[in-house]
């Protein structure tokens, strides 16, 4: 049996909802508990410079509350450094978005940002945050952020979930060797993006060595028919089938 595969929840879609009245409703903070209540292992946010979903004060507010693994996702600029470094989540994913992306879209040139990404890991790691870096599936990035310090590396996995439903064994072939690199370099491997109730299980059973998604505009979304509870459990239930 494979090793277990944690769930982690990303938010910012709930805080969006709230944004959009200019009020507390839907309430970040207790959506994030009960998401954790229902079966979630994390949860994740990420924080953007316009704070249009997710607040920089929202992230001070979960810190406390949280009973599972905290991941703060986002540009490792000087705030979110300060950010960060003034939380201290669990974990810390780094993503190359520029300020004003609509959501993640490709993962880091590690070699062509080797001193800078070591440097902000190193950072991290001395505050005792794990630190993954947002890759895309190949095999010389994956080794390079590993020669960076960096504990994880998250697949960016939106190409899969496109490619999946025409040929899912195409879709899935480069995050199994990816995965394989980064195991044999001594990494972690997270994933991340489009991953949904549709091609999860099939993800997850074809990738070795997986100990993370973080699952959040599917999710939210499936949770407008299912209901939150339910759709955690789904998700959880695609992950633990072998």
């Amino acid at each position: 049996m494979k090793p277990k595969t944690r769930l982690s929840v990303n938010i910012n879609k709930i805080a969006t909802l709230r944004n959009a009245r200019g009020e507390n409703v839907p309430d970040v903070e207790c959506v994030a508990v009960d998401i954790e209540r229902f079966g979630a292992e994390g949860i994740t946010v990420h924080p953007r410079p316009d704070e249009r979903h997710i607040r920089r004060s929202d992230v001070f507010a979960l810190r406390p509350r949280l009973r599972t693994e905290f991941n703060i996702e986002g540009y490792p600029s000087d705030e979110f450094i300060g950010l960060v470094l003034s939380v201290k989540p669990e974990q810390v994913t780094l993503v190359p978005d520029a300020p004003d992306a609509l959501t993640s879209s490709t993962g880091w040139n590690v070699e062509a940002n080797f001193d800078f990404l070591s440097e902000v890991v190193s950072r991290f790691k001395e505050a005792g945050i794990r630190t993954s870096i947002f890759v895309d599936p190949d095999g010389d990035t994956i080794r390079a952020a590993a020669r960076t310090g960096a504990d994880r590396v998250e697949l960016y996995t939106k190409p899969f979930a496109d490619l999946f439903p025409t040929d899912p064994e195409a879709a899935v072939a480069p995050y199994a060797a990816a995965s394989e690199a980064a195991h044999k370099a001594g990494l972690g491997v997270n994933a991340g993006h489009d991953l949904s109730l549709a091609n999860l299980n099939f993800f997850r059973r074809h990738v070795p060595y997986l100990d993370e998604v973080s699952i959040g505009h599917a999710l939210i979304a499936d949770a407008l028919y299912l209901g939150l509870e339910t759709t955690v459990r789904r998700y959880k239930e695609a992950l633990a089938i072998d």
